[in-house]
């Protein structure tokens, strides 16, 4: 898990609490450093603060999904709404009032491995031809 905020005492708690309930966490300070970290990491959930300097988190989020659409993100805020631009990058938002359990429930099926589809039959045959040119 990938997680973003600019307030280093808030991050070394929620990363505490984190790390605790059973989450790998990578945290970096700085949304500009941690774009640049994204470039080369592989991390299966985001978890992103909304108002940090140079660059808020919807705006992260945003930049994350052009470079790993895959991949889920939390945006994290003292407010408790948002406006739906804010939020149109991010797979769940939690503001003020938010319970802790709540948001780690979400991070945990947001971060769960996907199940595959079943191929459908243009999907077998093409899977079968590969097979026998092996």
């Amino acid at each position: 898990m990938f997680y973003v905020d600019d307030n280093p005492k808030a991050s070394r708690l929620l990363t505490s609490v984190l790390e605790e309930c059973g989450f790998r966490v990578i945290t970096k300070n700085d949304p500009i450093e941690a774009l640049a970290l994204c470039q080369r990491t592989h991390f299966d959930l985001a978890l992103l603060d909304y108002e940090m300097p140079l660059m808020s988190g919807s705006r992260l989020a945003q930049e994350i999904k052009f470079l790993v659409p895959d991949v889920p993100v939390v945006l994290i805020s003292g407010r408790s709404f948002l406006p739906s631009a804010e939020l149109a990058f991010v797979d769940a938002h939690f503001g003020f009032g938010t319970v802790l359990d709540d948001l780690l429930w979400t991070m945990r099926t947001l971060a769960e491995p996907k199940v595959a589809r079943m191929p459908d039959h243009r999907d077998r045959r093409a899977m079968t031809q590969w097979a026998d040119s092996t």
